[in-house]
């Protein structure tokens, strides 16, 4: 088969999938959103009912992908980074598998990426830049490599941050070695297939999507945004004055031919119109403003707007036209995915929130405390089933949302 009917057929497999899975990074779609439904509007007084708890995860930041009834994510545990699958009606750990050496850094230890589900595998990128590839089942390993060491890379500032991204029969990460910023891996094997550009790594996780008759591949590294051929890795375009010379860590936001993409610091946000002819792709540039400051925080695209952490204020903004409909503290800085016709908010001080997804107002309608660590609670938070799943390091939280 053509790498384009495998991920065709990938695809098709993958919106048959339960709504109560989530199997990569912000996931079925990579865009933050859930398509479950008969979920509450609002919580109890005493916030959502705690189904089971769960420690033994270990030191990190790793979310967590879901399918067929089991949850991975990934701990630091003394000096080597897991792989953990857990069952995610009971939290019981079922195993884990060591895909990593340690990581250490004032900010928080241990990994920060997701695994990726594919079929029976489970791909991973530890915070030293090994890439895990292992058997979902029972942890067995099939191959891995260490990325930064072999494209002569070096381990960025706050650790190898993203989650791979399979598409077809590729999987897709950024190493940010000299003619190695992006690459693709054959899944099966790890062998090269293209290696394309020279940037250094950014945190942020890469998207594919079809547009003008090409496969796209765009992620942000830590120079700026480019646009890939996914057959090729050939470079389509790309846009830097939405980078930032710190980090830049927010997921891209694609829609009927356009592209959000922010970064915070002090930088801003930027829609780029996307025109094809001739086998090529052209970014354009709509608007560039500083009304929308994601930091850690993705954005949210939900009809005609976006929702997203500006620095450390909600924001809600037009997606076409860059203007504000209205801004709010909320919970403060925070992370948030949408579902049901809600935007389910958790700040890093430990706070959750519900909130309906609207452009008129900020409309809360729930809030439920949940106290925090040694670190910040950083972790995106994951619906599945009708269940919220809630991790601060070693801790994970299961509640009931209906």
């Amino acid at each position: 088969m053509t790498s384009r009917r495998l991920f065709l057929a990938s695809a098709s497999s993958a919106v048959a999938a339960s709504a109560a899975e989530w199997p990569q990074w912000r996931g079925l779609a990579r865009d933050g959103k859930s398509v479950e439904s008969g979920l509450l509007k609002q919580w109890p007084a005493a916030g959502p009912k705690v189904l089971w708890t769960a420690t033994g995860l270990g030191e990190g930041y790793s979310s967590y992908s879901i399918a067929a009834g089991k949850l991975y994510t990934q701990g630091q545990q003394g000096k080597t980074e897991y792989v953990i699958a857990l069952d995610s009606n009971t939290g019981k750990k079922l195993w884990q598998t060591p895909a990593g050496g340690s990581y250490n850094e004032s900010r928080g230890n241990g990994p920060r990426g997701t695994p990726t589900i594919d079929g029976q595998m489970l791909y991973s990128m530890s915070a030293d830049g090994t890439l895990s590839v292992l058997n979902k089942a029972d942890g067995k390993k099939q191959w891995d490599l260490n990325v930064v060491d072999k494209f002569g890379a070096h381990v960025i500032h706050w650790g190898m941050s993203e989650s791979p991204l399979i598409d077809g029969p590729q999987v897709i990460v950024q190493p940010g070695g000299r003619g190695a910023s992006v690459v693709a891996l054959d899944k099966t094997n790890g062998k090269i297939i293209w290696k394309s550009g020279s940037d250094s790594a950014g945190y942020a996780s890469a998207i594919a999507f079809d547009f003008g008759g090409i496969r796209n591949i765009v992620t942000f590294t830590g120079e700026g945004i480019v646009g890939l051929n996914g057959a090729t890795g050939e470079q389509l375009w790309r846009y830097d004055k939405v980078s930032n010379r710190t980090a830049n860590i927010a997921t891209p936001l694609f829609t009927n031919g356009h592209l959000f993409v922010s970064s915070d610091y002090g930088t801003g946000c930027a829609l780029l119109k996307l025109t094809a002819a001739a086998g090529k792709v052209k970014a354009e540039e709509v608007y560039f403003n500083r009304d929308m400051r994601n930091h850690y925080c993705s954005s949210v695209l939900v009809g005609e707007h976006v929702y997203g952490f500006s620095s450390n204020v909600l924001t809600c903004m037009k997606l076409m036209t860059g203007e504000v409909a209205w801004r709010d503290r909320s919970v403060g800085k925070g992370q948030l995915i949408f579902a049901d016709g809600m935007l389910y908010l958790q700040g890093e001080g430990g706070v959750l929130a519900l909130a309906e997804a609207t452009p008129t107002a900020y409309k809360e309608t729930a809030r439920h405390a949940i106290g925090r660590g040694d670190y910040p609670v950083w972790t995106l938070p994951v619906i599945s089933d009708r269940r919220l799943f809630v991790r601060d390091q070693d801790k994970l939280t299961c509640f009931a949302l209906a």
